[in-house]
């Protein structure tokens, strides 16, 4: 996937782009050697290596770059979920077909993703003074009465907003609020925002992988799914691979797409971002997408949610650790 990207990215230095490339450290540490980002500095290509592995760091080791952000142009945004690594396309099957979402946005919110880029750009290479050189003026504006607001999440500040957002969607919801999560590792706030959905009569499901990625952390996330089931939540695991999309919609007029997991490195660690969108058309979309994936997945029984007593345990140990996974 990433050198097909490569090719074109290439291709527009030769044209006089300025193409400028970030990547997390960590995140890609199992498939980049440490020198790779001057092989794209030498093809003209800007490259950051976001927060670099360091052992005399400590802590901030812990704070990631989990954004995934494409703008072009200033009229164009991507984001979601989606990695630029091959198995996010199938192209190799590790854990079965995976299973993913991202989000294309044009107009003014574009310029949320490029403010986010930017800043975090310039605080590894002060070279922009001026943001709003990078600002597209549109002057057609879209004929849609509803609204898309881009946000991010960093660790640098006290706002959860990523939380938040999550919570608002649930505690606001009259009918239904349908989760795609690859991990569920939450907080009690977030266990009480669903269940007391659920028992006030909101229709609440939840999508998970039916094969996990990390088999530990996967047993962690099914410890969540006993309380849960037990108050009503419906809980699906998806049976023919993983799900690695972060996507609620509700009562059909809102929804987010983003990177946040369901988890405390995403929620409090690391730098995320996601789209909130209400009253657009695209939801109907979005609703239609998590309808199929159910169809196609299996749901929990309060039987399968009720550990066996040597799985319990396991499952109490880990969640004492579950901050750092």
């Amino acid at each position: 996937m990433w050198n097909s990207i490569l090719e074109i990215l290439e291709e527009k230095v030769k044209n006089g782009v300025d193409v400028r490339v970030m990547y997390d450290d960590l995140g890609s540490m199992a498939t980049l050697k440490s020198s790779y980002y001057k092989e794209l500095e030498k093809k003209g290509i800007k490259c950051i290596v976001f927060n670099r592995l360091n052992p005399i760091a400590g802590v901030i080791m812990n704070n990631r770059d989990h954004r995934k952000i494409l703008v072009i142009d200033g009229r164009v945004a991507f984001s979601g979920g989606i990695n630029i690594a091959d198995e996010y396309i199938n192209e190799i099957v590790k854990h079965g077909h995976w299973k993913d979402n991202g989000i294309k946005i044009s107009g003014d919110a574009v310029w949320n993703y490029t403010v986010m880029f930017l800043t975090m750009w310039n605080a590894f290479r002060k070279e922009d003074n001026d943001f709003t050189k990078f600002k597209y003026d549109f002057k057609d504006k879209p004929l849609n009465n509803g609204y898309v607001a881009p946000y991010s999440e960093t660790p640098l500040d006290d706002e959860v907003t990523g939380e938040d957002i999550y919570l608002n969607i649930i505690n606001q919801a009259n009918h239904y609020v349908y989760i795609f999560t690859p991990y569920l590792i939450i907080d009690t706030d977030m266990i009480n925002a669903l269940t007391l959905a659920a028992k006030r009569g909101v229709d609440v499901r939840i999508v998970i992988p039916g094969i996990p990625d990390k088999k530990i952390v996967y047993t962690l996330s099914e410890s969540y799914l006993e309380p849960l089931v037990k108050d009503g939540v419906k809980v699906y695991k998806y049976t023919p691979g993983f799900v690695h999309s972060k996507v609620f919609v509700s009562d059909d007029n809102v929804a987010t797409v983003g990177t946040i997991n369901m988890d405390y490195r995403s929620l409090y660690l690391h730098f995320e971002c996601g789209a909130y969108l209400e009253n657009v058309d695209v939801i109907k979309d979005i609703k239609n997408d998590l309808v199929e994936t159910i169809e196609k997945s299996k749901a929990v029984s309060k039987k399968e949610a009720t550990p066996h007593l040597l799985k319990g345990i396991w499952q109490a140990l880990l969640r004492l650790v579950a901050p750092l996974m």
